[in-house]
């Protein structure tokens, strides 16, 4: 388990110094999106780091000053405030070969004022070109500047020495978190019991401006991402974390993912775009429960129906929210509008539940966790050997195989080898000739019989021995 009050590092500056390379340093993988452009970091993104033995949490921030209020920059330069607001200890990047610019002064001058533990890092000093700005970076105030290559990880090692001094000066001791990472061998016999000090992971996904920021927002009961009638705001997938509380009063911890919104594969031609798309998809691969975010005044686009699709052969639980509901819209035409859509061409996802809110207004939000809490238990659905044989023998009885060159296919046996999703094996001597469509007739029976609507089912065929002969 993780420290229950972890220790989080804000990581600011002014854009293209190199805040998101440390970042994916910190975490050890590529989480924000990194390019030559200055601004792509918009929203705060928080992460898990570690350096040694070391771990904490991390704030990837926007790189813009105050601007004019009302501003997508000035909302930018707010989400900054709050991270260091939040923050335990603020980590402040300029850039050495650039040396000093009035946009670091106005970082030092809000690091100052907010009176938190700072550290400086003049970035990109490797070589002989970073010499001067490193001597320019005393200016600042904010002590001595620690010379860095977020690039290549030189001085991280004395990163290490002020992180550690102060985790140490805030907790008392260090205390590194443990990560058990061992799973229990599956075991279909052993129903699935919820743990409930274990997050669940959502992702919000959708068309640009189908609300998924806003939806978010709502949700927790503040800005915490960025939004605005400008199309294309988020670009990283940012995680947020949220305690939920069910009627009962129990909580959960929840971690939503707001991704960037994906337009087809034929409009993106934006380099940037085509990180932030590509970060969208890996968050589907991160999640466990999928939110599709459809604009009610627009429902089912070709896009819509791809990332639903998408998300299906990930093998993701989806839950589709259908936002904008407060405005005027034929609603019976988006109903049937959606019936015909999920018939014709989403019927892997039979029975996927449809939540009809509004994320602006709150609408219909008390349905939306419930019923991703729902999905996630389905998900996870594990069935005893003796039920699924005993349907697998009424459902071979009542409609066999189609017999291969004369001779009959029969299933003997079947099994539950994983959940999340459910994944089945059924054993035949002739199994390669079981064909795709009666595969999806199980599949579909599988999911009436025991109650897996709207979560994928795998279903595969092996030559094997049956284990009663």
């Amino acid at each position: 388990m993780r420290e229950a009050h972890p220790f989080y590092i804000a990581i600011v500056g002014r854009p293209n110094v190199g805040k998101s390379t440390l970042f994916n340093r910190f975490a050890g993988r590529r989480l924000a999106i990194v390019d030559d452009q200055p601004g792509v970091t918009r929203d705060r993104r928080v992460g898990e780091g570690r350096l040694g033995d070391l771990h904490f949490r991390m704030i990837d921030t926007a790189g813009f000053e105050q601007a004019k209020p009302g501003s997508l920059e000035e909302r930018m330069w707010a989400q900054t405030e709050r991270a260091i607001d939040e923050a335990d200890l603020v980590l402040m990047i300029m850039d050495a070969r650039a040396g000093l610019l009035p946009e670091d002064e106005a970082f030092a001058r809000l690091v100052r004022k907010s009176g938190k533990r700072v550290i400086l890092a003049a970035n990109k000093a490797e070589g002989n070109a970073g010499a001067a700005g490193l001597s320019e970076a005393f200016r600042l105030g904010l002590g001595e500047p620690i010379a860095l290559s977020a690039e290549h990880g030189d001085g991280t090692d004395d990163l290490y020495r002020l992180f550690r001094d102060a985790i140490i000066a805030r907790d008392g001791s260090l205390d590194p978190d443990e990560i058990d990472e061992t799973e229990e061998a599956f075991d279909p016999e052993i129903p699935f019991e919820d743990d409930p000090t274990r997050p669940i992971r959502i992702a919000i996904l959708g068309r640009p401006n189908a609300g998924k920021s806003t939806l978010i927002n709502s949700i927790v009961g503040h800005e915490r991402v960025l939004t605005g009638p400008e199309a294309g705001i988020t670009r990283d997938s940012i995680s947020v974390d949220w305690m939920h509380y069910d009627p009962s009063g129990a909580g959960r911890r929840v971690v939503f993912w707001d991704t960037a919104g994906m337009r087809r594969r034929s409009r993106v031609t934006d380099e940037i775009e085509k990180l932030s798309v590509a970060d969208g998809l890996r968050a589907i691969q991160f999640a466990e429960v999928c939110v599709l975010l459809i604009d009610a005044q627009t429902p089912f686009d070709k896009q819509d129906i791809q990332l639903a699709d998408m998300v299906e052969r990930e093998g993701r639980a989806l839950v589709i929210g259908i936002n904008k509901w407060d405005l005027k819209v034929d609603r019976e035409e988006v109903r049937q509008r959606i019936s015909d859509v999920m018939q014709k061409s989403l019927p892997q996802l039979s029975g996927v539940p449809i939540v009809m809110l509004s994320a602006l207004t709150g609408k219909g939000l008390e349905k939306l966790m419930p019923t991703i809490v729902q999905q996630y238990k389905i998900w996870n659905t594990r069935i005893s050997t003796g039920k699924l044989n005993r349907w697998l023998g009424e459902v071979t009885e009542r409609h066999p195989p189609p017999a291969d060159k004369g001779r009959p296919v029969r299933l003997r046996y079947m099994t539950q080898a994983k959940s999340r999703p459910p994944t089945f094996v059924a054993f035949s001597s002739r199994g390669h000739a079981v064909p795709d469509s009666y595969l999806r007739y199980m599949a579909n029976n599988l999911r009436s019989s025991f109650d897996l609507t709207g979560v994928p089912v795998r279903i595969f065929i092996r030559k094997g021995k049956n284990p009663y002969d």
